[in-house]
């Protein structure tokens, strides 16, 4: 039996910033809790945000939702500032899971930049393609404001 496809969520959106702004905006761990986490973006409160931005270097992003610590961690897989930017995501403690990857793509356009991000997650995780698709919308929704 062929395991089945990854599944790729896949988001595109235009900011009015140029392209080292936007890329550094995903590594700055006080940038990170204005428009990754928080109130901002949903009923949370930002913990801890823990960044080693180099290849091979780690994050953990800690956040308290509903009266539960989520531990957001990952992996840094490629770092090209300012167009590309590969990581690992996972919830730490969630299970025995390998985490998901997400591609993150910037490029200059106009006065500004277009940033595509592509999640890609296990095949099991299909039915999560939509919310995933709508937290990365809301979260890079969020970064655009960062800008205005």
């Amino acid at each position: 039996m062929t395991p089945a496809a990854p599944v790729e969520v896949r988001v595109t959106r235009y900011f009015e910033a140029s392209p080292e702004r936007v890329f550094d905006a995903w590594l700055v761990p006080r940038t990170l809790g204005q428009w990754m986490f928080g109130p901002r973006v949903r009923d949370e409160n930002v913990v801890r945000l823990d960044v080693d931005p180099r290849v091979g270097g780690s994050f953990s992003l800690k956040v308290e939702r509903n009266g539960e610590l989520i531990d957001h961690v990952g992996q840094y897989l490629r770092i090209e500032r300012p167009h590309r930017l590969i990581f690992t995501w996972a919830v730490k403690d969630d299970s025995d899971d390998a985490p998901s990857e997400v591609h993150i793509d910037i490029e200059a356009s106009g006065s500004g930049c277009v940033l595509t991000l592509v999640h890609r997650m296990d095949a099991k995780w299909s039915d999560y393609a939509d919310r995933t698709r709508h937290g990365w919308t809301t979260m890079l929704d969020a970064l655009a404001d960062l800008f205005t």
